[in-house]
């Protein structure tokens, strides 16, 4: 059946009188339209013929309420009848569903069906973690504008994306809380043209986490945008945190150009022009009472290697580019005057001197130019190259200048000024971001000084994250800036994560040196994969402050983790951080190995005693077998709440003496929730031996249990099964069962029934594992 269309005034059939055909007519000729395209079946409510009624609506000619004058829909919709609204909801593009949520939600419609199948139709991908995704919606237009931003998705190729009445850009941007910039910048310039200078506005207001993914060499054209954008969304906008992904050759003016504008600084140069809000709230400039002349004051101890060099660098970028950039503005003059037309008398945006903003990073590659006087490492008749590539590691650069650069830097002597150096005062300080993160990013020795001079007075960075960074030596750096940062009055780091290949430091010896250098720290993690490849605990002529065994002073730690290389650690060490930390809630320890079982012990009795705090409790990878009776003791710990002890041998020996025992325990803890035991050799019958726990006579009030990896097969689980039917026949679900990785399939008729008598206790997560695959792929590797 088709439906004629409505501006000739002709509806066929017994339809002719439905409230929705009618309501469509008055609404086409009040507000205009625009075709709907084909639709889905469409269940058309109190239409007495209860049907489906499948339409094509109007594909020839078409007409609909899709293209409605956006007055005309705030009025009308929000007073039609529910019935009528939910079947007028499938019928609109994204622009008007989203305005008639409101009126929807008023009415107990949900939306989230219309905005899951928009993401299937156009998205074409399953999002991580779908199953939760609170918001169909938000998850849609956040996505939606990133694609569009970048150009990898085309309003035009779908009819509920594209309305000649709405900016795509504009109208998603109150739903984007992450945006992520990936490879050379793109979209980046259409973001701060003029117009769209209110979905910029917009995205100020609501964008909370910038990341950036794979970048690559770009042009100055989008260094220049990435200024604006940065110093738009970070200094008048709300973005809290900054991320940055998988840089393997990372181009340092733009990686210094983030870090600083991150950190607040906006030095702007001449071509940036004036910056309207900057003019409008003069208030948004934050006090400059740390940084950094605060640091260069005369009152001040005398600046060390790092603060030194960085300053260096920075002030020496500064000074070439207003050089430039003066050199540029006197062309241009000259140019005019002598009225030369041709664009190739003067330097060209690509190539030729730049003109640069001074805030620390530089966007534009870097120019190169002559100068008046030629630094002493260059021979006479040699073209001198730029400070800035001096400065800042070229790939072409020899190993001798390398090695020559690093004595310098290691002796506070930076060439090629011998003068007083200047700091950042310069700079105009702004809002600065809370978060930093920095992943799989190598970071040279140029970068890292100058990250620690910024860390110095960063006191609104409550999050930096470290991972894979190859810092090497480059940590004592670090330290020393993170030392500078603690002193500040108004630090707010918490919160710091470090994981990295190799480290001049053991883990344990960074633990003990980064408590004492920033004892306000609320979370601490550190990993470190591999040992040294010279096995040192310092490198030569290297000193960090806090690396010999002094005491740790007590501190405000609540989360520690820790994971360590395969090399036996000093029990002592770990001992004296646990005593230091009587706040503790959660402590977390990946493949700690020790000289003796006695020490582990020791380090199991000082949790008893001097963490009376703590809650979570995490050890992966480690060899428990000889401690048993501490691991009972634990147990007994009224203050636990979840504990985890996943690959740990915990019934490699003793396994009948210690397994009644562990359910003893376990029966008269009435405060631990989650008991996690992956990958621990419990078999059927150490499974069928658990089922105690959850009898009637048991205290426990366990209600997450994990045992996957445990060679558990379907007759064990059902006989499982079975026992909890005969201890709570009718309790009802109270617990999170987690089943991966066991030798459930042997028999998957039995493992069905086995799971369904299960979800009547527990909420059962499973997957279907193929067992003899991953023996065989064990076998293939030993």
């Amino acid at each position: 059946m088709t439906l004629a269309e409505p501006q000739r005034g002709r509806v066929l059939g017994p339809l002719a009188k439905h409230p929705l055909l009618m309501l469509l007519k008055v609404l086409h000729e009040c507000g205009g339209g625009c075709r709907v395209g084909a639709l889905s079946p469409l269940r058309l409510p109190h239409s007495g013929m209860g049907q489906v009624w499948k339409q094509d609506v109007w594909r020839e000619a078409p007409v609909s309420i899709s293209c409605l004058q956006a007055q005309h829909f705030v009025l009308v919709f929000p007073a039609l009848p529910g019935p009528i609204l939910q079947g007028i909801l499938p019928l609109l593009n994204i622009y008007y569903l989203e305005r008639a949520e409101h009126a929807a939600q008023k009415k107990g419609l949900s939306t989230q069906a219309i905005w899951h199948q928009l993401w299937d139709d156009v998205m074409r991908t399953r999002p991580p973690r779908s199953e939760s995704v609170p918001c169909w919606r938000t998850k849609f237009l956040e996505t939606f504008f990133c694609h569009v931003l970048r150009g990898t998705l085309d309003p035009a190729c779908d009819w509920r994306l594209q309305d000649s009445r709405f900016s795509a850009l504009q109208h998603s941007a109150p739903y984007v809380t992450q945006l992520t910039i990936c490879n050379a910048l793109q979209g980046v310039g259409e973001l701060v043209a003029e117009a769209q200078n209110e979905a910029l506005q917009t995205l100020a207001c609501s964008l909370h986490t910038l990341k950036f993914r794979h970048l690559l060499f770009s042009d100055g054209a989008a260094h220049q945008a990435l200024r604006k954008l940065l110093h738009r969304l970070i200094h008048h906008g709300a973005v809290q945190q900054v991320s940055m992904y998988s840089w393997p050759v990372p181009e340092t003016a733009l990686f210094i150009l983030i870090l600083t504008m991150s950190a607040g600084l906006w030095k702007p140069a001449p071509r940036d022009g004036p910056c309207i809000l900057c003019r409008e709230d003069p208030l948004a400039q934050a006090p400059a009472f740390d940084e950094p002349a605060c640091l260069l004051g005369p009152g001040w101890p005398r600046r060390d290697t790092a603060e030194r060099s960085a300053a260096a660098l920075m002030a020496t970028r500064w000074e070439t580019e207003a050089r430039e950039a003066q050199e540029q503005t006197v062309l241009v003059q000259e140019s005019r005057t002598l009225g030369e037309a041709d664009s190739g008398s003067l330097p060209s945006p690509s190539s030729g001197p730049r003109t640069t903003a001074s805030s620390a990073l530089q966007p534009q590659v870097a120019p190169r130019g002559k100068s008046s006087c030629p630094p002493h490492w260059q021979g006479p008749g040699i073209e001198p190259d730029d400070l800035y590539d001096f400065v800042f590691l070229i790939a072409s650069e020899k190993e001798e200048q390398e090695e020559e650069r690093q004595n310098r830097l290691s002796s506070g002597m930076w060439e090629p000024s011998c003068r007083a150096l200047p700091s950042l005062d310069t700079a105009q300080r702004f809002r600065s971001i809370s978060a930093l993160e920095l992943f799989t990013i190598p970071l040279s020795t140029e970068s890292t000084l100058i990250l620690c001079h910024l860390l110095r007075s960063w006191v609104s960075l409550e999050k930096l994250t470290l991972s894979y960074n190859g810092l090497g030596y480059n940590i004592f750096h670090l330290l020393e800036g993170l030392q500078a940062l603690s002193a500040q009055a108004s630090c707010c780091l918490c919160s710091l994560h470090f994981t990295d290949l190799f480290s001049p430091l053991s883990v344990l010896e960074l633990a003990h040196t980064t408590l004492r250098v920033l004892p306000r720290l609320h979370t601490l993690a550190i990993r470190i994969d591999h040992l040294s490849p010279d096995d040192s605990p310092s490198g030569p002529g290297n000193s960090s402050p806090g690396t010999g065994h002094e005491d740790i002073p007590e501190n405000c730690l609540e989360q520690l983790e820790l994971g360590f290389p395969r090399r036996p650690q000093a029990s002592n060490r770990l001992c004296r951080v646990l005593e230091a930390s009587p706040a503790l809630r959660q402590l977390a320890l990946d493949s700690a190995t020790f000289t003796s079982p006695r020490e582990l012990g020791l380090v199991l009795q000082t949790l008893r005693e001097c963490n009376p705090a703590l809650q979570k409790l995490s050890f992966h990878d480690m060899n428990l077998a000889d401690c048993q009776k501490e691991v009972l003791l634990l147990l007994q710990d009224p203050t636990l709440r979840e504990l985890t002890l996943s690959f740990c041998r915990l019934l490699e020996k003793r396994r009948t003496h210690f397994l009644p025992k562990l359910v003893t325990a376990m029966k008269s803890n009435s405060t631990l929730k989650s008991f996690r035991v992956p990958g621990n050799r419990l078999g059927s019958s150490g499974l069928v031996a658990l089922a105690e726990i959850f009898s009637s006579d048991s205290s426990s009030s366990l209600c997450q249990l994990d045992i996957s990896s445990n060679c558990i097969k379907p007759d064990g689980l059902l006989e499982f099964a079975k026992q909890l039917e005969q201890s709570h026949p009718s309790r009802g679900t109270f617990g999170h069962l987690c089943l991966f990785q066991n030798w459930l399939d042997q028999d998957p008729s039995m493992t069905q029934e086995a799971i369904g008598r299960l979800r009547a206790t527990f909420s059962v997560v499973s997957d279907t594992w193929d067992s003899s695959q991953a023996f065989a792929d064990y076998v293939g590797m030993m």
